[in-house]
């Protein structure tokens, strides 16, 4: 069992872009975000590189929604509603692709039981939209910023740069100043901190009675409980989660369990020959290097 921590999501995994605009390299809706390795082409080259994706769900439009609800209600199968993914769908971004496992039907994604098409956008260094996910990226450099335990002391965690193979097929979350609400203290509106936590990475030692009542205290009396959600990875690889809100409480509420651990900064980015910008996450974080906080919100940048 594994804590699920608020954040946006996202993947690693290989798949084919071609000709990404406003962009020299390769490079996730703001609730879900990943890497993949991809085929691009900018300035007249063509090669492959490591992307950080962002999921996005394609949803029906207003009128399409309220069609496939009023179907749902009169209880036929759902393999019986005919959809027009071309005219019943909001539109995404050129770059969208649909997720590895989605269905086709006459070379178009099918919509899930739920009406949605799960896909994946890559972030770009210049798209504002994404610039928070972009923050936690270096594409000359190949590598991200993450936040996971520290591999010799699972009570500390570090902040690392890691490369974006070693990323390659996994799931991470992004939390961050700007992200959420920011329960976890990173940064300030002057000098954000974004950072990119793998899931599964910090796993629950002190598992609760899958009970509702068990569940509930876990969630309000348990150090470990002070997470957004928990989650089951089974032998047969299903995965089943569980957020606070389905047991009618709040997050973020209070101190997060995250927040109250010591962390390490241990990389330097200077091995790295290149210029970066003065404004540079890499950069700031090379400068406390070697340097260990009692709480991750004691993370200060200089200005």
């Amino acid at each position: 069992m594994r804590f699920h921590d608020g954040g946006e999501r996202g993947t690693i995994f290989k798949t084919p872009f071609s000709a990404l605009p406003g962009r020299g390299l390769g490079g996730t809706e703001p609730t879900r975000s990943g890497i993949e390795t991809g085929k691009c082409r900018g300035h007249g080259e063509t090669g492959r590189h490591l992307l950080l994706c962002v999921r996005v769900q394609r949803k029906p439009n207003k009128q399409a929604d309220k069609r496939f609800k009023k179907f749902q209600l009169s209880q036929k199968s759902l393999s019986e509603f005919a959809w027009n993914v071309e005219e019943d769908f909001r539109s995404v971004p050129d770059s969208w692709i649909p997720a590895h496992g989605v269905q086709h039907q006459n070379r178009q994604p099918v919509p899930d039981e739920n009406g949605h098409i799960l896909g994946w956008v890559p972030v770009e260094n210049n798209n504002k939209q994404y610039c928070w996910h972009a923050s936690a990226v270096n594409y000359e450099a190949g590598t991200a910023l993450v936040l996971k335990p520290h591999a010799d002391n699972r009570e500390l965690l570090e902040i690392s740069a890691v490369p974006l193979v070693e990323l390659l097929e996994q799931t991470l979350e992004l939390i961050g100043t700007n992200i959420s609400g920011n329960p976890y203290g990173l940064g300030s509106k002057k000098s954000p901190i974004h950072l990119l936590v793998p899931h599964g990475s910090v796993p629950v030692r002190n598992t609760p009675s899958v009970n509702y009542e068990q569940l509930k205290k876990w969630f309000q009396e348990s150090e470990e409980g002070k997470v957004e959600g928990i989650i089951w990875h089974c032998i047969n690889g299903t995965l089943l989660k569980l957020h606070r809100h389905h047991l009618g409480l709040k997050w973020p509420d209070g101190d997060t369990f995250l927040s109250r651990r010591p962390v390490a900064v241990s990389f330097d980015w200077t091995v790295y020959d290149f210029e970066v910008q003065p404004n540079d996450l890499f950069a700031a974080f090379s400068k406390l290097a070697g340097q260990r906080f009692e709480h991750i919100q004691d993370i200060q940048m200089e200005t």
